[in-house]
């Protein structure tokens, strides 16, 4: 599948995604106006619920009735029943949203792992830099209580942008750091998120990641899922490590494979996403893979 289709598939599960939430509401809002019929707040609910899904049907849906523009899908996933686009929110609108999102941003920031990490003879560092407030680009360093010496690390991209990849990005965080804390073996996490996102996520979200663990004797477990190949730098040549399973969250079904390796004193593991390597110069030309291994 390439890029152009994939978008579109991710387009047709989110509007099937939305139509299904919108009369799930309908049905909520009729048993709820049964038990209190002269409820105004219900009942202009309602017809904001029913006008939605004329939308919908008349194909306008997601379209500014400001400027006639696409409204951003991450607000329409989290809120259906939005009709402007952000240009065009009222000030105490806007007000509200950037208040929303600096708090985000704060408890976004605050699941963030230490800066700097030794443990085990190993060093972990990491460059964490969103493009906005909130960001669906995920890094974790987990320390786990029963393992001497040894890292639990990942890194990952959630699709789409906004707070709906940041919401997502929270609920890995609290997932494989609960998956961790039980002892599971590397080779499972993946597998295990996999299911636990394709069972909670948004119609249309997925999530590409590489999850691994560091021992202290230099051995590094690792597994990546539609991931961007991680970079093992030894002394003599720099290798690509590349993903063997599908992003997480987009089947059920997956059965990624575990790569083992070695790392000696003064050697690397390079995780990273596309704000590395889908950077360009004035030109348009993409930094790549092949200049960061270079």
């Amino acid at each position: 599948m390439d890029t152009a289709q994939a978008m579109n598939s991710a387009a047709t599960l989110e509007n099937s995604y939305l139509r299904g939430e919108l009369r799930k509401r309908r049905e909520r809002l009729t048993q709820a106006i049964a038990l209190a019929p002269s409820d105004a707040t219900l009942i202009d609910l309602t017809v904001l619920v029913d006008e939605a899904l004329a939308r919908m049907d008349a194909g306008t849906y997601g379209i500014c009735e400001q400027c006639h523009e696409s409204v951003e899908r991450e607000r329409l996933l989290i809120d259906p029943l939005v009709r402007v686009c952000l240009d065009h929110l009222s000030a105490p609108e806007r007000r509200a949203l950037e208040s929303d999102l600096e708090l985000a941003s704060k408890v976004q920031r605050g699941l963030l792992p230490p800066k700097d990490l030794r443990v085990g003879g190993w060093s972990a560092h990491y460059h964490y830099s969103p493009l906005g407030a909130v960001s669906g680009d995920y890094v974790d360093l987990i320390v786990p209580e029963n393992e001497t010496g040894s890292i639990v690390f990942a890194v990952g991209d959630v699709s789409g942008k906004g707070v709906a990849a940041s919401m997502l990005m929270t609920h890995l965080s609290a997932m494989l750091r609960s998956l961790v804390s039980v002892g599971m073996p590397t080779d499972q996490l993946l597998r295990r998120m996999n299911c636990l996102v394709a069972d909670s996520a948004i119609a249309g979200q997925f999530v590409t990641l590489v999850v691994g663990r560091a021992h202290a004797t230099g051995e590094i477990e690792i597994a990546g899922a539609g991931h961007l190949p991680a970079l093992c730098v030894q002394k003599d040549a720099a290798e690509l490590i590349h993903s063997t399973a599908v992003p997480i969250g987009m089947f059920h079904e997956m059965n990624p494979s575990l790569r083992r390796l070695k790392l000696q004193n003064g050697e690397t593991l390079v995780l990273y996403t596309d704000g590395i390597s889908e950077q360009t110069n004035p030109d348009g030309l993409e930094f790549g893979t092949n200049r960061l291994v270079e």
